[in-house]
Formats: C-alpha cells, sequence, structure tokens
C-alpha cells in the first residue's frame, strides 16, 4: 500500500456534553397535550493534531406544549477522525458530510435514551441531508454581504 493513499479512520465517537431540562415537572406529565418539537443542528470542527479533527455535531430538541417548555435536551455528539493524504479542496465537504453523516445516528440514539429517561416518549429525529445544508452553508458563506445605508 502506498504512503500517499486517503485515509478516512473514525478514531473515536463520544458524548462530548449532555444536557436535560424540565422545567415544568410534575405538572407536565399531568398534561394531555402533545408537544411540539423545535429541532436545531450545529457543527463545530476542530484540527487536533495534524491528521486529527474532532468534528461536534450538536442537536438541541426543544419540546413546547403552548407556551410551557416540556423538556430540553442537548447533545454534543463528537468524534475524532484521522484524514490523512486528501487534497485540500476535499478536506471541508469530509468534515462538513461525512463526519455529521457518522454522527448523527450516535446523536439521534443519546436524544432518544436521554428524553426516554427523563420520562417522555423516545424521540426520534428524522434523517438529516448533511450534504443539503453543507451545500446552502458554502452557498450563504460565497455570497457576497450587501448593506444599504440609509
Amino acid at each position: 500500500m502506498s504512503d500517499q493513499q486517503p485515509v478516512f479512520n473514525i478514531e473515536k465517537i463520544y458524548v462530548k456534553d449532555l444536557s436535560l431540562e424540565v422545567p415544568n415537572a410534575p405538572q407536565v406529565f399531568m398534561s394531555q397535550d402533545a408537544p411540539q418539537l423545535e429541532v436545531q443542528l450545529s457543527q463545530n470542527v476542530q484540527s487536533v493534531d495534524g491528521a486529527l479533527f474532532e468534528v461536534t455535531l450538536t442537536v438541541t430538541v426543544t419540546a413546547k406544549a403552548g407556551d410551557k417548555t416540556v423538556f430540553l435536551v442537548e447533545a454534543a455528539q463528537a468524534g475524532i477522525f484521522q484524514i490523512r493524504n486528501v487534497p485540500e479542496s476535499e478536506l471541508d465537504p469530509i468534515l462538513g458530510m461525512v463526519c455529521p453523516n457518522v454522527l448523527f445516528p450516535y446523536a439521534r440514539e443519546t436524544i432518544s435514551d436521554t428524553v426516554n429517561r427523563a420520562g417522555f416518549p423516545p424521540v426520534l429525529l428524522a434523517p438529516v441531508n448533511f450534504e443539503a445544508l453543507y451545500q446552502q452553508h458554502t452557498a450563504e458563506q460565497s455570497r457576497p454581504k450587501i448593506e444599504i445605508a440609509h
């Protein structure tokens, strides 16, 4: 095997941060209202050591019934990825699409398990198209900022 072969390895996957709030307990368990879920995603990439990168996918789920928060759970699912011998132009797409696709199922399970342990039915998050999110993000970054002075 050549030393110049592209390398993509998952070194470690872990929960970096996890928080759960049930601010209106125990009254919230008496309510029959079906909560509305709001899901937010964010991502952070950090170079660890040369070919090692930590990618953190943070998933925040807020459940509300009317104006009351039923629960709020936030999981920062992280992974350390070894990426070597990849052209610079391909590094961002790997970090922005491939790595979150690896992490999301773990984050989904962490959220579901945490919500279930809080006494609620598990939350099953829908799959996420990280390719579309990445393309939208890069399109927004390349679009010139237009400021209108008044």
